[in-house]
Formats: structure tokens, C-alpha cells, sequence
């Protein structure tokens, strides 16, 4: 048996974390759902970027879209919708075999919004829209001003994934929002039936410390931090908080694992996803991880639920001279900044190619 069926046999759900035009031409997407168990797929600012400026694949979209003279966002929006409405469709399937808990796919509000929550709320609302699939995440970031746009897109039915969370902290906050979202559709008489999951970032971890902590602790923080939240995301399942919201017939908000490519060269490039195996959690991989994993990868146990040995383990780092807390808050205003990056690069390239 292939290690991803076994991981999808554990109850997790593998991901793919890309999305490109020739993915799907090719039937090499096809080809992961049926070999590989991939089971839904995200995206971002970063993945379009590269998918759009490298190659010639998207120009005739865009100049098609440009001629009728289409603002630069809408062009993006209107081509990335083209691809993840495929791939909505290609996951279709999976999610009414799983009931809407499984056969998702991801698109991010503009970058540029990460301190708007009206804006937010109201990009997710357009996005929701235009995208008519009901197995399509809108992805909003777990920022200050993001906490309360999930909490009104939640109220709205809008499905969410929330991005760029870091720390155990940044993950209730986004999980309580969810909740809070609930409630109110419970309040007013609505279904509570929409679906999210909370996207925790881990090999940004190891990355940001690699040259500050002796080398028995390199590659191990990313995992140390994952642990914590697996821990509270248990918590929080059992809580009378969520049992209530669940007797009314919500559905929990899944804990997703992403950025699971290695960072570090001298590290195996399955070290996240094996570390990760836990039932009714997500990770979404990079192809080559993905690919990696598939090949070479290897089932040793599942990340446990076990308070006292994550504290001990973020112990470790704290006394190698870690600020965790602040290099959380960091991590995530580093992250926004690089997705506002690649969305301003994703507009020029847009702009060069409707020229």
C-alpha cells in the first residue's frame, strides 16, 4: 500500500498545495486523485504568480480578458476561478461521497486587504459568488483585522479557509471566530452548516531560527508548535463550547497543516508530513513533496495529543533564547508581506501580458 493511502487511511487528508492550467490539461491532477489520494487542493497569491508569468500558457486568457476591458484584479480573479472551478469539479465526487468534509478547493481575497475587514468581507462575498462551486474555500487571512471577517463570512455561509496562522494563539482566535459564526446562524434560525478549516504555517518556523538553536533543534520547532495546536484542536472538540454548536448540527473546523515543504537541504523532504500523520486534520504538500512522500515516505506512529510533551518540547527553544510569542506575531506579518509581494508581481505580469 501506498504511504498516501496509508496516511489517507489514518483519516488525513492530503492535499495538494498548487494549482496550474497544465495540471489540469495534462490529467496529472486526475492522476493524483486516483493514485495518490489527493482529496482537494490549495492555492495563493505566491502559486498563481508562478503559474501565470512562467510560460505562455495563460496568455491568450488573458489577452482574451483584457480586450474586453477588464480591471487587472478582475482578469486574475476571472482566470484563477476558470482553473478552480475545474478542480472543484474534478474533487466534486469526493465531497458528496464525505457529505462536504472532504473534496475542497482554495482562493485567497487579495493580499491587500489583510487590515481591511470590510474589504475582506466583501471580496469573500464576491469571490463566493463568482465562483457558483460549493466545495470552494474562500481563504482569509488570520490577521487582526481578518478575525472578524471570518466570524462575518461564517454568519454570511461563506465557507473559509483561514490563512497564515502561526501560533496556538492565532489558531483559537481564528477557531473562536468560527465558532462565534455559528452561534449567530444558530441564533437566527439559520443552518449551521458551513465548513472551515484553520491553516497552520510550520516549516516558516524552522526556517526563521536555523542558524539560532543548536543543532539538535533545527527542523523541530515547526513540529513542537504543530503539536500544541493538535493539542488544543482536540480541546476545543471536546469542549461544551462546540459539543452544543455540534448537537445543532455544525460541523467541526478542521486543523489544516501548510507550508509542509522542507526549507532545509540536509533534511528529508518528507520530514513534516511524516512528523504530521494525525486523524481528522489536513495537510496540503507541495507537488514535490507530495511526490517525495509518495515514493519514499514512511508511517511512524501519529502526532499525539499530549499537552505536557509539546510544553516541554517549546521549553526547549524557549530557553535557547526563542521568543515564541513574538516570532509568531513576526512570522505572520512576514507572511502577509510576502503574499502582497507576489500579488503586486501577479498584477505587473497580468499588466505586460494584456500589453
Amino acid at each position: 500500500m501506498k504511504p498516501t493511502q496509508q496516511l489517507h487511511d489514518l483519516g488525513q487528508s492530503l492535499w495538494l498545495d498548487n494549482i496550474t492550467r497544465d495540471l489540469l490539461d495534462s490529467g496529472t491532477l486526475r492522476r493524483y486523485i486516483d493514485e495518490l489520494s489527493v482529496t482537494g487542493l490549495t492555492s495563493n497569491p505566491t502559486i498563481f504568480d508562478e503559474a501565470i508569468g512562467k510560460g505562455s500558457i495563460y496568455d491568450a486568457a488573458v489577452k482574451e480578458k483584457a480586450r474586453s476591458g477588464s480591471a487587472t484584479q478582475d482578469i486574475f480573479i476571472a482566470i484563477a476561478l476558470e482553473d478552480l472551478r475545474r478542480a472543484a469539479d474534478l474533487f466534486r465526487p469526493v465531497f458528496d461521497a464525505t457529505a462536504g468534509i472532504d473534496g475542497w478547493v482554495s482562493m485567497e481575497v487579495s493580499p491587500l486587504l489583510a487590515d481591511d475587514t470590510p474589504g475582506t468581507v466583501a471580496a469573500a462575498k464576491s469571490i463566493h459568488t463568482q465562483a457558483a462551486r460549493p466545495n470552494l474555500f474562500v481563504k482569509i487571512p488570520g490577521t487582526p483585522a481578518g478575525i472578524p471577517a471570518i466570524e462575518e463570512a461564517i454568519f454570511l455561509g461563506i465557507p473559509v479557509n483561514v490563512t497564515l496562522l502561526f501560533s496556538c494563539e492565532q489558531y483559537l482566535a481564528a477557531a473562536q471566530a468560527y465558532l462565534r459564526g455559528i452561534r449567530r446562524r444558530v441564533d437566527a434560525g439559520l443552518s449551521p452548516r458551513v465548513a472551515s478549516v484553520a491553516s497552520l504555517f510550520i516549516s516558516r518556523w524552522d526556517r526563521a531560527i536555523a542558524d539560532k538553536v543548536p543543532a539538535e533543534l533545527r527542523n523541530r520547532l515547526g513540529v513542537a508548535i504543530a503539536q500544541r495546536c493538535y493539542c488544543a484542536y482536540r480541546d476545543l472538540l471536546a469542549s461544551p463550547q462546540w459539543l452544543g454548536l455540534a448537537a445543532a448540527g455544525a460541523r467541526a473546523q478542521r486543523l489544516l497543516w501548510a507550508s509542509t515543504g522542507v526549507k532545509d537541504p540536509q533534511a528529508s523532504e518528507c520530514l513534516y508530513v511524516e512528523a504530521l500523520a494525525a486523524p481528522d486534520t489536513i495537510n496540503t504538500m507541495p507537488e514535490k513533496t507530495l511526490l517525495a512522500f509518495a515514493a519514499n515516505g514512511a508511517m511512524h506512529g501519529t502526532l499525539q495529543a499530549n499537552a505536557a510533551v509539546a510544553g516541554q518540547q517549546l521549553a526547549q527553544f524557549t530557553a535557547a533564547g526563542i521568543d515564541i510569542d513574538r516570532l509568531a506575531a513576526q512570522l505572520q506579518t512576514d507572511a502577509a508581506a510576502a503574499f502582497v509581494k507576489s500579488w503586486t508581481g501577479l498584477m505587473q505580469r497580468i499588466i505586460e501580458k494584456s500589453r
